[in-house]
């Protein structure tokens, strides 16, 4: 009777975890892990926040007048007529929007905005009856003002629907992937904003979030497998390098953070918060997401053709697997450059008005530090392909050994004895083989895939 073998997330390695124990080289890759895991659990118990300073800064936005009540509210009658400051020798046109609010301490009651100048006030979308909006309350003067459109439900209907597609597509692995996307944002919103507001170093606080996020999102998306954990070492090594390529270049081309409009607010209800710090933080944390995308996708590429090539030596996989990395990451890195440019396309609109030479317009610091970003994470990602995809193809060794190469032109002959970290045990498909026809369980994973 032949071997059993493992069929789960271990893409084909006999003995699953067993590997780890008979290779020294993994042994040690397993080791380092442990001692991330390690730093990262003490980092988050240090830097863990207090809400001290999440307390304080909102105190201090009050203080401004930066914190408001939102409410939501029904628009019940709109109006245009001459503004109440209207000349015959400067005629004006404003609207009033009559609404009913359904929150806050006069819920139920019908209110008036103050009125809107058609010709000015630009920003505020035209209303019809029945619109959702939602509106600024000020408690000390009982004042409300438009702040903006409802839109809860059409953002609840979208991510009901991609939870569906998600999880129609990925079956049980995609529940799994809403989760850790869950997780994400929970230590984004609980543990990333509050101890930077803290005082906290931001760029620590992000080094020690996005490790947290690498280990959660990878394992409890495709479990905990050796081959799970190459694809979070190649992931770890890739953003260790987009760290440090991004520090020093932040540093050579001295980024102040004072760029944008929310950068000079921040430093009023934040006084100790490091704006330099907190860029390059984002600039670490904005790079995870595309490196676990082509660290999983280089492990899953040298598992099947491991798979289908049982007998494939070791460095012909890695050339393999680097040969499809090159396309991945070819499409990748202009996918970064899009994201950047598609969420800035005012800004650049703005840019190529003001007439200036492309070389200025890269200077600016708003620019410069999306080009950094780019730049930096486009390597991290180059990085990931070699890192990633020679892991994988040490723990995917070759069913009966590497094959010897000869020297006097025969045909090259394997090693009859196996390999300690021996691959699944299958025969290479001959031409007699029958034709597997695609099956919905291809591209919807069952449940124990």
């Amino acid at each position: 009777m032949p071997p059993s073998h493992s069929h789960g997330h271990d893409h084909g390695l006999d003995g699953g975890w067993r590997v780890w124990a008979r290779d020294p080289i993994l042994r040690v890759v397993l080791a380092a892990l442990a001692v991330t895991a390690v730093a990262t659990i003490v980092g988050g118990v240090v830097l863990w926040p207090t809400g001290e300073g999440r307390r304080t800064a909102i105190a201090n936005a009050d203080e401004i007048g930066l914190v408001t009540d939102r409410l939501s509210a029904t628009v019940e009658e709109v109006r245009d007529h001459r503004c109440s400051y209207s000349t015959n020798e400067n005629p004006q046109d404003c609207r009033t929007v009559t609404l009913i609010v359904h929150e806050g301490p006069e819920a139920g009651a019908v209110v008036a905005l103050p009125e809107i100048n058609l010709m000015f006030d630009q920003s505020v979308p035209e209303f019809a009856v029945g619109d959702q909006i939602i509106l600024g309350y000020e408690d000390s003067t009982n004042f409300y003002f438009y702040a903006d459109q409802d839109r809860r439900m059409p953002l609840l209907w979208l991510a009901g629907l991609f939870a569906l597609v998600v999880i129609g597509l990925g079956r049980f692995r995609g529940v799994l992937a809403l989760v850790a996307m869950a997780a994400t944002l929970v230590v984004l919103v609980a543990f990333v904003a509050p101890s930077a507001l803290d005082g906290n170093d931001p760029l620590l606080v992000a080094v020690v979030a996005a490790s947290a996020i690498a280990f959660i999102s990878l394992y409890l998306t495709h479990g905990f497998t050796p081959t799970t954990t190459v694809a979070l070492a190649g992931t770890l090594a890739a953003l260790g390098l987009t760290l440090g390529l991004s520090w020093t270049f932040f540093e050579l081309a001295q980024f102040s953070g004072f760029a944008t409009e929310e950068s000079l607010i921040l430093p009023f209800i934040a006084e100790n918060l490091d704006l330099s710090a907190l860029l390059l933080g984002g600039a670490v944390i904005g790079a995870l997401g595309a490196l676990d995308d082509v660290t999983v996708t280089q492990v899953a590429t040298v598992a099947e053709l491991r798979r289908h090539s049982p007998h494939l030596p070791t460095t012909e996989l890695v050339a393999s697997g680097i040969r499809v990395g090159r396309d991945h990451i070819a499409s990748t890195v202009n996918t970064l450059l899009l994201a950047y440019a598609g969420a800035s396309m005012p800004l650049i609109l703005l840019f190529a008005v003001s007439d200036q030479p492309l070389d200025m317009l890269a200077n600016s610091e708003l620019i410069a530090v999306e080009i950094v970003r780019t730049l930096c994470g486009s390597i991290g990602l180059v990085a990931a392909v070699p890192i990633t995809t020679t892991l994988a193809a040490i723990v995917l060794r070759p069913a009966t050994g590497e094959v010897a190469a000869p020297t006097d032109g025969t045909a090259p002959t394997a090693d009859p004895s196996p390999s300690p970290t021996t691959a699944q045990d299958v025969e290479a498909p001959s031409e007699s083989s029958p034709r597997i026809e695609p099956r919905w369980e291809d591209f919807g994973p069952v449940g124990d895939d």
